[in-house]
């Protein structure tokens, strides 16, 4: 059996992941690919429980890098329950972020260093990367005011400062460096039909190789 592809939505706050990706996700499936939808920090029970304790807001004295070990204990899990198990079974699997948003919110909106939550990740995940990553790309200004707009509830790192997600941005850009080779970039400040189609079209496109 075909192993199926490893394909994560990245980007800031506000870039419209969850939508775009669940929004392809299900376009697909009618179509009769064998794709799957999960998220980050979640995905499985386990994984949830420690999304919970990351993004409660009443959570104000965790320290930053306890923050980044909960999220890679998280990832770990998702990763070993249900990821892996999926890819092996031929399905396609569409994560709603992965290592990259640890890389930047946590290696540089935390100021941890990215090689050093980078390390983290790889005890994590041992080598298992995404084979492409679509990355939403939207300021960190036009992100905070689409949340700012468009959410009723606001978790912890949603409500963390205009500074914070700037780093968070500049962090992105930093991955990209890194990582172009599997980076497909796709402007997310336009009409949110747009970026679905053309993420869908993407995402398509890998499938039919």
């Amino acid at each position: 059996m075909k192993r199926g592809l490893f394909i994560t939505f990245e980007g800031p706050d506000g870039s419209g992941k969850t939508t775009v990706s669940k929004a392809v996700t299900e376009r697909l499936q009618k179509e009769g690919y064998k794709v799957q939808y999960t998220r980050e920090p979640g995905g499985i029970g386990i994984a949830e429980q420690i999304r919970d304790v990351i993004l409660d807001p009443a959570n104000t004295a965790m320290d930053e890098r306890t923050e980044a070990l909960l999220y890679a204990a998280s990832r770990r899990q998702h990763l070993v329950e249900k990821i892996l198990p999926l890819l092996k079974d031929g399905i396609t699997v569409i994560s709603d972020r992965f290592i990259d948003s640890s890389l930047a919110y946590q290696g540089c909106g935390r100021q941890i260093g990215i090689d050093a939550v980078f390390a983290i990740n790889q005890f994590a995940v041992q080598g298992h990367m995404p084979e492409k990553t679509v990355y939403l790309d939207v300021d960190a200004e036009t992100g905070l005011e689409r949340i700012n707009k468009g959410r009723e509830y606001l978790d912890r790192l949603d409500q963390e400062s205009l500074e914070f997600h700037q780093r968070v941005f500049a962090g992105y850009k930093e991955v990209i460096r890194r990582y172009r080779d599997r980076m497909i970039i796709i402007d997310a400040s336009r009409d949110k039909d747009e970026v679905i189609e053309d993420a869908y079209r993407a995402v398509k496109g890998l499938l039919d190789e």
